[in-house]
């Protein structure tokens, strides 16, 4: 998938920033990217020819920044809803590929957990992408009642972080 290029660390061409780049091209429908900063270059390609088919190697996970804590052992900070009643509660949804992060600050509380009100205006986590931290607003009304991510865990596009009871 990529050729000449660093896939971790800090860089232009980390994990996370070759996810985003990922991403685009399937919106964007383009079939190949080639990028180069300095003496790094990354070059993907979509629906290319494969010559010899070979194991991908497992993804490298990424650490936290030192200022927010690592994810606790464990799953979900909230035990999953009955499916049957998912189907009434609306979901808020990452609009990007990053690392989610349910407080503002290490020694601050969580924006939100199972109970609390929300508005169109509340925000709910935040998303870190490329090194930059974005809010994240809740853009509906009603109360959580689950949350489906981990502080500090990866999330993709689209990916559900809460679903909320909206009466």
């Amino acid at each position: 998938m990529a050729d000449d290029s660093k896939t971790s660390g800090t860089g232009p061409f980390d994990l996370d920033a070759i996810r985003q780049l990922v991403r685009l091209m399937k919106r964007f429908d383009l079939s190949e990217v080639d990028l180069s900063e300095g003496d790094q270059r990354i070059r993907l390609r979509r629906g290319a020819r494969l010559v010899a088919a070979a194991p991908l190697a497992a993804p490298v996970p990424m650490a936290a920044p030192a200022s927010y804590p690592q994810p606790a052992a464990g799953g979900p900070t909230a035990a999953p809803a009955p499916a049957a009643d998912t189907k009434k509660y609306l979901e808020i949804k990452s609009p990007m590929v990053g690392t989610y992060y349910a407080k503002p600050a290490p020694d601050k509380d969580d924006y939100v957990k199972v109970g609390s009100k929300v508005t169109k205006d509340t925000v709910v986590c935040k998303v870190e992408a490329m090194k930059i931290f974005n809010d994240l607003t809740a853009g509906l009304n009603g109360t959580i009642v689950e949350v489906l991510v981990q502080n500090g865990g990866a999330v993709e596009y689209d990916q559900v972080l809460f679903r909320v009871d909206p009466s």
